[in-house]
């Protein structure tokens, strides 16, 4: 069966595991090895389960684990181009790096990447299809939700979606100008607002769970971000339990989850 583990979500770090119990992939090893390790180990999950680590880009909250979890149990490493270029420098040439391909087979998984826009230097998401025929969508750290990112979110069964800030308070919050003009551009990352917006087209097209991701600790709360898309897809008349699930990462996740989808 699918299962869906948020390892970390968070300003401080960043990591799902998605597969079965004996075969999956990684997306993103923003912690260090030792709590990859400990966080996968209380899932239920073998580190030899782990086909493979996508990266969605090269900042530290989603790569400072990489090189040395990669390393020390040999687990190949798939990224766009720009973000290779990246991880060359990180890695020091101690993990083999593969270019994504349009159709990525990694176990009994085929995955496929998309762009995304943020501050880096070429993010992406990425569409999983899994053994028994399901379909996970990971979309975080997003300037806005571009026609490509949609189409890749619609018709998943599972879409875990950035959720990052609530707008009121990071404008009114104590970042610096320049940062709070970074993290509202289309380089920057998510709202709450905009992420709960796309949520009934998505339930709409057939996605029952959702699992709201990147929440920042200093301008956001779960429940903040959690009531926000949960208002927007009651008015639209979908009902809680029935036609959706809806789940949220904590800034400071000290709790295994593993999810069946």
């Amino acid at each position: 069966m699918a299962r869906f583990c948020p390892l970390f979500s968070g300003s401080s770090g960043n990591s799902y595991y998605i597969g079965s119990k004996t075969s999956g992939v990684l997306v993103d090893a923003g912690r260090t090895a030792r709590q990859l390790d400990n966080m996968l180990k209380a899932c239920g999950i073998e580190t030899s389960a782990v086909q493979g680590i996508l990266v969605t880009h090269e900042h530290t909250d989603h790569t400072s684990g990489l090189r040395v979890f990669a390393k020390k149990h040999s687990i190949p490493v798939f990224a766009s181009k720009g973000t290779l270029r990246e991880l060359k420098n990180q890695t020091n040439g101690e993990v083999s790096l593969y270019d994504m391909e349009e159709d990525l087979q990694l176990g009994d998984m085929t995955i496929n990447s998309f762009r995304t826009s943020h501050d880096c230097a070429e993010g992406s998401g990425y569409r999983i299809k899994t053994a028994d025929g399901k379909t996970l969508t990971v979309a975080t750290d997003l300037g806005y939700i571009s026609e490509e990112v949609e189409e890749n979110l619609l018709g998943a069964d599972f879409a875990v979606i950035e959720s990052n800030h609530d707008i009121n308070m990071l404008k009114t919050g104590g970042y610096p100008y320049y940062l709070k003009q970074r993290i509202l551009s289309e380089r920057g990352h998510l709202s709450n607002e905009a992420c709960a917006g796309l949520l009934p087209k998505l339930a709409e097209g057939g996605t029952t769970r959702f699992f709201l991701a990147h929440l920042s600790r200093e301008n956001n709360t779960r429940q903040i971000a959690l009531n926000a898309s949960f208002e927007t897809l009651i008015k639209a008349g979908f009902i809680n339990g029935e036609d959706f699930i809806l789940d949220a990462g904590k800034p400071e996740n000290t709790e295994a989850r593993s999810v069946i989808f």
